[in-house]
């Protein structure tokens, strides 16, 4: 094909023809369009729009350059759930081996950080020995075995999505749902997953900022999964300020371990218990997602999805005695205490700008051949509502070198006032 023309096209604002999508996606799967081209053309996309149409064109183009694995012959329920993305959002490490101690496949295939959220790949990496790769036949017998696992991309599964994730996230071309609705959709449909819920953050740490945008992509991600033959649901959840406390990588795999131990942070159980429901309900394992968040609640509780984590753990090679003695996870050499400037009330907290920051010391990537630093991060102990004194530890930096710039970027990032504010809810609506 003429790359050429391809761009031309969508530059100039128009619609591609039928096939168009995927005959360019795949010679850039051969090598025949470069990634500068690809590169190109997600940033006319991004500023000119793909039109219904175009984006359904882009979801298939995606599932069919690669596999779409089926597990029915396991004789029980598939589901997945997926986060559009967050600061501190590692609710799919508990979320996973829970549903799965509750009798429900979960064949999780997930992503690395994009812009200034957080991958699941790197909080999982960051346990050691920890192996993201499996070839299908250890994903079935896995899979058969505990219930779950938990993976990245292979290079059969929807692999143009895979080369696109990379560029979406060093190009600045990461927040437009129909760029976003074909990347989920199609790993979702091509894992093999047959119910789905969907996680789509709102506010000012989330690709989508308002309500109204949230909702109309948490719409648009249950209609296109539906088309595709899969049942789907979504909640809107806040994210106006962080998930839980811990973000970066180590530091939030220990906060996943304290919640599937039936303690840590309150919301991020809660979030966990709400989505570990839908996925039960839609999966046909229980009667609405009240009834599942029960079953889920108590599978949490007495200990069964810990024990299912643990056994996850080991089976795709990671270090199962470092999550019980957090110690033995990637620690920064240095923690620094972030102070409050002024006496008050959290109004308010900066979530894209501690993602950021967060990418800034090591945590993320700008570029995607970036190395990760597994043990960097920062805590957050005061949240919106919460009063503070002067000198009160707003959050702890944990760093890999002595950053007092960084320190003052964590401080800018949390708004204090006279008066209290009201903490944001955490489920803002929910779709399906």
């Amino acid at each position: 094909m003429d790359a050429r023309e391809f761009l031309r096209a969508k530059r100039d604002g128009r619609a591609h023809g039928p096939g168009e999508i995927e005959a360019f996606l795949a010679a850039h799967g051969r090598g025949e369009v470069p990634d500068y081209q690809v590169s190109a053309w997600l940033m006319a996309a991004f500023l000119n729009g793909l039109d219904e149409s175009e984006t359904d064109a882009l979801t298939s183009a995606l599932i069919r350059s690669g596999r779409v694995f089926d597990w029915s012959s396991l004789g029980r329920p598939t589901a997945d759930k997926h986060s559009t993305g967050g600061v501190g959002d590692k609710v799919s490490l508990a979320l996973a081996p829970l549903v799965a101690a509750c009798g429900v496949l979960v064949p999780m295939v997930s992503g690395r950080g994009l812009g200034h959220t957080g991958g699941t790949l790197d909080k999982l990496e960051s346990i050691p020995g920890f192996r993201t790769r499996l070839d299908p036949d250890a994903m079935r017998a896995q899979l058969d075995r505990l219930g779950v696992v938990m993976v990245g991309q292979g290079p059969d599964l929807a692999p143009a999505d895979g080369r696109l994730y990379a560029l979406r996230d060093v190009t600045a071309t990461v927040e437009r749902d129909y760029f976003i609705v074909p990347s989920i959709v199609s790993k979702k449909i091509a894992e093999g997953a047959r119910a789905v819920v969907y996680d789509v953050k709102c506010g000012n740490g989330a690709f989508m900022k308002t309500p109204a945008a949230a909702g109309a992509l948490a719409r648009r991600l249950v209609r296109a999964t539906r088309a595709f033959g899969a049942s789907a649901s979504a909640l809107v959840t806040d994210m106006a300020q962080p998930l839980g406390a811990a973000c970066g990588n180590a530091l939030e795999v220990a906060e996943a371990c304290e919640v599937l131990q039936g303690a840590g942070p309150a919301d991020v159980r809660a979030l966990t218990l709400a989505l570990a429901g839908e996925m039960l309900h839609l999966a046909g394992a229980a009667p609405d997602p009240a009834a599942g968040r029960a079953t889920a609640t108590a599978v949490l509780d007495d200990g069964r999805a810990w024990a299912r984590f643990l056994a996850l753990v080991e089976a795709q090679g990671g270090d199962a005695a470092a999550l019980e003695r957090p110690q033995r996870l990637p620690r920064a050499p240095l923690a620094v205490e972030v102070p409050a400037r002024r006496p008050g009330c959290v109004a308010a907290v900066d979530t894209f700008g501690l993602g950021e920051l967060l990418v800034a010391i090591g945590a993320g990537r700008r570029r995607k051949e970036d190395e990760v630093h597994p043990g960097v991060g920062l805590v957050v102990r005061r949240r919106v509502g919460d009063p503070v004194r002067v000198g009160e530890t707003l959050a702890t930096l944990h760093l890999a070198a002595e950053d007092p710039a960084a320190v003052a970027r964590a401080a800018a990032c949390f708004s204090i006032a006279d008066e209290p504010a009201a903490p944001p809810a955490l489920v803002l609506e929910r779709v399906g």
